[in-house]
């Protein structure tokens, strides 16, 4: 049995489906990757006004996140959030056939998760959760906030240190998925984990350290002369070391990953000098925070390493870390329930 306040809240959706599903086409289309989701967010920003809420743009200093409220009087404040990052080298038509979306290549951003059906789902909740509030008189505060580059876990632990999810009584986080058993369901004790993801930084700024020249120049001029291995060298000695050590990171149970992205590789000129600069970016999703603080002391000791080998010195620059998701069996039970009323899409 559903309550007067269900039915108008299901009443409304049934209302604005098919706007809904422009939304997402809309937001799927801008397929705009990490911290450029410049026209996403101010989709976002223009709809919620127009939908009564307050809206603070770039909200913990982040261009393309903000921070949305709306009150109907004194009451718990309710938390929602919309996702609406892309992946890049994703790019694909809503189309059957693989095939970039209209003067776009392959490699361009694209939804495959997809935040685009996110951000627009919680959306429609958080708008059909207002006008059952405003139907029925029931007081409290709703907030919506837009988490950018969410892929890198951007923007949440940031929102967080600065105070946006302060005070809320709860939040309410939605995913769309394809495959059973994670969809039409609420999870129950198993939620996210945590993850760190870092940039480890080559730097061969001294060259002349390694072997001196026999002219004593301080960087190797004479073709015939050694050289430093150089940054490059490094990355990929990093690289190999990690791959060859995977195993001996953690024990083999439970689900956990690690993923690299080499940023940036510094090329040296023909004139015989190492190169310079080189990144990598490792993105570790474990269960717990100890097993995250395992496998970034072997990083470390990689990136130690490879230095030491290459006349080079090494910088870990952090560019996330979250915790694991916490059990809530209270709200498990009361979004399963509403899932199990309003029944599977």
């Amino acid at each position: 049995m559903t309550s007067s306040a269900q039915e108008t809240a299901l009443a409304c959706i049934d209302g604005i489906q098919p706007l809904l599903s422009a939304w997402t086409r809309t937001i799927f289309d801008f397929g705009e990757t990490a911290w450029r989701e410049y026209q996403s967010a101010a989709w976002y920003v223009d709809r919620l006004k127009r939908e009564g809420f307050s809206v603070e743009e770039g909200s913990g200093g982040m261009p393309t996140a903000f921070c949305a409220h709306w009150t109907n009087g004194d009451g718990p404040v309710i938390g929602m959030y919309g996702e609406y990052d892309a992946v890049p080298g994703n790019c694909q038509d809503a189309a059957t056939v693989k095939q970039p979306r209209e003067g776009l290549g392959l490699e361009a951003g694209g939804h495959t998760d997809p935040h685009s059906g996110l951000g627009i789902g919680s959306l429609g909740g958080l708008l059909a959760t207002k006008a059952a509030m405003l139907e029925h008189g029931i007081q409290g505060t709703l907030r919506f906030t837009g988490e950018p580059a969410e892929k890198v876990r951007g923007s949440k632990p940031i929102h967080a240190a600065k105070g946006y999810y302060d005070g809320l009584a709860g939040m309410i986080s939605f995913h769309p998925f394809y495959m059973l058993p994670l969809c039409n369901t609420a999870r129950w004790d198993t939620h996210c984990g945590a993850a760190y993801a870092m940039i480890y930084r080559f730097i061969c700024d001294e060259p002349e350290n390694w072997v001196r020249a026999s002219d004593g120049a301080p960087i190797p001029q004479a073709h015939s002369a050694v050289r430093a291995p150089g940054a490059n060298d490094a990355l990929m000695m990093m690289y190999m070391a990690s791959k060859a050590l995977r195993d001996s990171m953690l024990p083999h149970q439970g689900g956990w990953s690690i993923s690299e992205a080499i940023l940036t590789a510094g090329q040296a000129t023909a004139d015989n000098l190492p190169a310079g600069l080189a990144e990598i970016q490792y993105m570790i999703r474990v269960p717990t925070i100890a097993m995250a603080e395992q496998v970034t002391a072997v990083l470390d000791r990689n990136a130690e390493a490879a230095a030491k080998m290459s006349g080079c010195r090494y910088e870990r620059h952090w560019v996330s870390k979250s915790r694991p998701g916490l059990a809530n069996h209270a709200m498990a039970e009361i979004t399963y329930a509403a899932l199990s009323t309003v029944g599977a899409p």
